[in-house]
């Protein structure tokens, strides 16, 4: 059985040989560690091997994680990431709690957080996510929607527009996946041109992770591989 440290190491490489591979400028690529569902020891053994970027999908269970550690890891760099479907009554401890959030995909939700992001705080790093593959069942905006809700976040003070998330359809073609990660990357660098702090596309998960990186992706979320199969029992 393979360590915390093992598998991000492991995971890493992967990273690097992908870069490497489609001639990508070398650690161009952060590793997102999804730690939704996994207890505090496991997330402390992620970062005493390193790691220092988390991401969440639950509010509650995210928000007590991301307190434990601000209070017990100070000046240790963490950065915390929502990276999960966002309700309105829930905007208020993602603005007070998260440093990125991934997942805004309308203009009630981007106002919210921009309205409740305390005032002794930084902007929230945020992305748009974009229901790239058009899936009834996954959460996002339509490329058609993008410019339009970009351009009101470049307008809240309390938020800063940094890129786009998606999580595309699940298949198996190496060449489907590129298709619609090559996509997004080509929405993004049109909202580059026009907003100078757009650098972000947080695209790729375990199982598409190489054609994200071919594509241009600058953040893959992993967590399967790092911290293994997921406990949803407790999920909140």
């Amino acid at each position: 059985m393979y360590s915390i440290q093992q598998n991000i190491e492991q995971v890493t490489k992967q990273i690097r040989t992908a870069e490497h591979k489609c001639g990508r400028v070398p650690s161009s690529v952060q590793l997102l560690a999804v730690s939704k569902t996994k207890p505090i020891e496991v997330i402390k053994a992620a970062i005493e091997a390193g790691q220092k970027a988390f991401g969440e999908n639950y509010v509650q269970e995210g928000v007590e994680k991301a307190q434990y550690f601000t209070e017990h890891y100070k000046n240790s760099g963490l950065e915390w990431h929502f990276i999960g479907p966002i309700q309105s009554n829930k905007t208020k401890p993602i603005a007070e709690n998260f440093q990125w959030v991934h997942s805004i995909d309308r203009s009630k939700i981007a106002q919210r957080l921009n309205d409740q992001r305390p005032e002794n705080l930084p902007p929230l790093q945020v992305l748009i996510q974009i229901n790239i593959s058009g899936e009834e069942s996954k959460s996002g905006t339509s490329e058609s929607e993008v410019f339009q809700l970009a351009e009101l976040i470049s307008s809240l003070p309390n938020l800063t527009l940094r890129g786009l998330m998606s999580i595309p359809a699940n298949v198996s073609s190496y060449q489907s996946q590129l298709n619609a990660f090559t996509k997004l990357s080509a929405i993004q660098s049109k909202l580059a041109d026009k907003y100078t702090n757009v650098d972000t596309l947080s695209m790729g998960m375990s199982g598409d992770m190489e054609a994200a990186v071919e594509a241009g992706s600058t953040m893959v979320r992993i967590g399967t591989a790092i911290f293994g199969a997921r406990d949803y029992t407790t999920k909140s």
